[in-house]
Formats: structure tokens, sequence, C-alpha cells
């Protein structure tokens, strides 16, 4: 679900800066169980998405003048989803609604290598083919309503399944990391930037 513009200028000979910001979602989720706590619905999915890279041309490789051509250079990218959930919390004495409301915030440094096509002088196909990068995540929870510690760990658990169902990555991102009762997980990583830009020159 992400929906982002980007913006590229040249701003020396072979030389460019690009900006993108534009709007992000997660993927609707399929049914997820623990012990006590079973998803019912998704409440809100949404987010944005921010980046920023300084690109090299490769002047002895490429054919023609910037934006055209195999580039190198640094990026950073920052992405923020938020997500409102709905559980059903089955107890001996009877069953209730808990909702949580979950932050995760995503911040990439890296190096990149792409290649920008320039086609019918007009109409561009960029793409970032290589994009190593260190990944810092910030994840945090918040449980509406009365919860033990048992349940809140099992609501940890639920969680955990949001995250690792439909994002690519995040199984191996949070393979040994745990969320704790008060729902807060931070850690880092190596990381890996892939994207493929459609767009008008002018």
């Amino acid at each position: 679900k992400y929906v982002v513009f980007g913006y590229e200028r040249v701003i020396k000979p072979n030389q460019s800066i690009s900006v993108n910001f534009g709007g992000v979602g997660l993927p609707k989720l399929i049914s997820i169980n623990t012990d006590s706590f079973s998803l019912q619905k998704d409440n809100k999915s949404n987010g944005y998405n921010v980046s920023v890279d300084y690109r090299f041309y490769l002047g002895k490789e490429n054919k023609y003048m910037a934006p055209r051509g195999a580039y190198i250079g640094p990026y950073y990218s920052y992405n923020h989803f938020t997500r409102d959930n709905q559980w059903l919390f089955n107890k001996s004495t009877g069953s209730s609604f808990i909702n949580t409301h979950t932050t995760l915030n995503i911040n990439t440094i890296g190096f990149q290598f792409g290649y920008q096509f320039i086609l019918w002088k007009r109409f561009s196909l960029d793409m970032v083919l290589v994009g190593p990068g260190l990944g810092f995540y910030s994840y945090k929870a918040k449980f509406d309503g009365n919860v033990s510690a048992e349940g809140r760990e099992q609501l940890a658990d639920g969680l955990k399944q949001l995250l690792t169902q439909k994002f690519p990555g995040m199984n191996f991102v949070f393979a040994d990391k745990e969320i704790s009762s008060d729902g807060v997980l931070r850690t880092n990583t190596l990381c890996y930037r892939y994207m493929i830009h459609i767009g008008f020159v002018f």
C-alpha cells in the first residue's frame, strides 16, 4: 500500500538529489489466535514514508548526462506505521473486547547503486538495484483496557505475529526478539533497499 511521489533535481554535473514522500499502510491480515485472544478486525492502518538520497552519476560509465544512466550514493529512509486492532478476550467469566494501538518506526541509512532510463525523452524508469543499509526499528503498543500481565504477554505474542505475517523481512528482524510486557521492542539490523520509480522528465 505504498503511494510515494518523488522529485529529483540535478544540482551539479553528474550529481543530483532525490526527495520522496507518500502514504503507506500495512496489508489486511488473516485471523490470529493465542491461548486467550483472537484477532477480530483492523480498525485502522496507515502511515507515511520520507526518504532522500544523493546521487553520483558515473560519468565514465554513462553515455549521457545526469539524470540518465548508472549512479551510486548514500540514502536515508524513514517509515512510520500505525495500526489499531480489536481482539476478543476469552476468559472463564465471559468474553470482552480489547483494543490495541501500535506504532512502528523504521529509520534506515545506507548506500545504493541504481540505473535510470530515459524513454522517449520524457519518461523515466528509475531502479535502485542494490541498496544495503542499517535499519533501526522501534515498536510500541498500547493496550486499551484492564489486562493482566499474562494477558499482555499473550497480546504481545499476537502483535508479533501481526508484524511478521505480511511484512517482508520481519521474520528475520524480530527472529530472536520479544515484545516486552509494556509493549516495547527496539532493535537494529542489516537491511536492504529496492525501489522502482516511474517518472516524467521536465
